[in-house]
């Protein structure tokens, strides 16, 4: 049944107990995980375990699962919500009752998410985020989608907010929408070292709690069996290494390609009268709607392999958002047309044709430095792990650092106009960020000792959601960024979100 009535408290769909009792125990298990595990071994060796039979092991789990059901039924039971003029009211608790009162004005956003059990049973979740801590968020985990919307409306419907931005559908147009194609080139242009790190560490810690197991399989005397290693024999060594390796980036590009599908699946970007929604997502989809006066922050990424495809990605940086939350807000596979514009929807008066001005060479001094010293460090460990060998790593170790210092020099810079700051950094990866003025929250120069002898200084400037760094100028021209940043700042009568 639709509910169009706001003002008297309310529930959630009763399908609502599904998404509770679904949610619950997958954080009981999730905890006990590695315990379930152990379980099954167990029993797959002894057909026992702490001298429980698996009959017995059964009845407690499903003992466990009614508790489960029984807490989501009250937990259910005990939401209720409504909304009067200016806040909404949200009731909730089992044993101890709590009443949560959140004013309109002070939502950051309102976005519309579904998992794949509520895509299943046909519901979304609505999230409220308010400008508070990063754990103020307030989920109704079940309601139509109608419904959801709706309410959508009504939080954002205050008796003093701009008429402006309250509107219909009637003016939306897609502005963007993925294609399979890109979002293939986006996944294998990824970066695919953090990819395996994860994977490594999901190994590497699968292997540590199960490694008495994993001795009893002799795996490691049957690779020996099956491939003969003469330790004294660099080519050897070099070869296992060298398979080693690109099996290790076989798997992270795959690994990269499907996280990048499953998490951008269809994505699209509605262009509204005064906002920007997007909509993505496959197992878990998401509908996020973006204000332009709400956002602290643009960051526009690509690299030498996206560029050559085209890609550029566009993430938007909201004030007191979750960390992980945060992540939702970006754009992949656009066009750099497309980014052009879609910044100009967003903060409409930038230019980027504005001078840019670069730090001072002595950063680049400071760059080598730290890299040589980190190479440094890796040499001491790494003489007494692989002996005289490691040094032929030396070579590639310091062309990459050649390769840092030359690249993140080349990509540093900064513009600053009448309303916007622009600061250009990176090393793989060229990032560009933009911000306004007016929503600054502090500036700060900063001097070490080194930096005092050089006349040279840095500005770090941040804002409600992003602290952002300005390098080794000239004293001189930071002292004048600052005080003209400070002045812009302090004469300008506009609200920050």
């Amino acid at each position: 049944m639709k509910i169009t009535d706001f003002s008297q408290p309310i529930r959630q769909s009763s399908k609502g107990i599904i998404i509770i009792f679904a949610f619950n125990a997958y954080k009981f298990f999730k905890r006990f995980f590695v315990l379930f595990i152990a379980f099954g071994v167990s029993l797959a060796r002894k057909k026992t375990f702490a001298s429980l039979t698996p009959q017995t092991i059964i009845l407690i789990i499903i003992g466990v699962l009614i508790i489960i059901l029984i807490i989501a039924i009250l937990k259910y039971l005990n939401f209720k919500f409504y909304l009067s003029n200016d806040d909404f009211h949200l009731s909730t608790g089992i044993l101890n009752k709590d009443n949560t009162i959140i004013p309109k004005s002070k939502i950051q956003n309102v976005y519309i998410k579904q998992n794949f059990l509520q895509q299943i049973i046909n519901v979304v979740s609505l999230n409220i985020e308010t400008a508070g801590d990063e754990k103020s968020e307030i989920e109704i985990k079940a309601l139509d989608k109608a419904t959801a919307l709706l309410l959508k409306e009504e939080l954002f419907t205050t008796s003093n907010i701009r008429s402006e931005e309250i509107e219909t559908n009637a003016n939306v147009r897609v502005f963007f929408k993925v294609s399979p194609k890109r979002l293939l080139l986006e996944g294998i242009s990824q970066n695919h070292f953090r990819s395996f790190i994860i994977i490594a560490s999901f190994v590497f810690g699968f292997y540590y709690e199960f490694k008495d197991y994993f001795r009893e399989l002799k795996l490691k005397q049957r690779l020996e069996d099956f491939i003969t290693i003469d330790g004294d024999n660099i080519v050897n060594f070099l070869i296992i290494n060298t398979l080693f390796i690109i099996v290790a980036i076989i798997v992270s590009l795959f690994f990269s390609v499907v996280k990048t599908f499953i998490t951008n699946y269809n994505l699209e970007v509605l262009e509204h009268n005064t906002k920007i929604e997007i909509n993505k997502g496959l197992f878990n989809k998401l509908s996020l709607s973006l204000t332009p006066n709400r956002i602290q922050n643009l960051i526009i990424k690509t690299n030498r392999l996206k560029a050559y495809f085209g890609l550029y990605t566009l993430s938007v940086k909201q004030a007191m958002v979750q960390a992980k939350q945060q992540k939702n807000y970006k754009i992949v596979a656009m066009e750099k047309a497309q980014t052009k514009n879609l910044v100009l929807k967003i903060f409409k008066s930038y230019n980027e044709d504005v001078k840019a001005h670069k730090p001072k060479k002595y950063y680049k001094y400071i760059l080598a430095y730290r890299a040589l010293l980190l190479t440094c460090i890796l040499n001491i460990p790494a003489f007494f792990l692989f002996g005289n060998k490691f040094w032929l790593i030396n070579i590639v170790l310091v062309f990459t650092c050649f390769l840092y210092v030359t690249f993140k020099y080349r990509k540093a810079y900064y513009k600053i106009d009448e309303e916007y700051v622009t600061v250009g950094r990176g090393y793989i990866d060229t990032i560009t960020e933009i911000f306004e003025i007016h929503k600054i929250q502090s500036i700060e120069l900063k001097q070490n000792l080194f930096q005092k002898r050089k006349n040279i200084a840095s500005l770090n400037i941040a804002t409600a959601s992003e602290e952002t760094t300005i390098p080794y100028i000239d004293k001189t021209d930071a002292m004048l960024i600052y005080d003209y940043l400070l002045f812009k700042v302090e004469s300008q009568d506009r609200d920050w979100m």
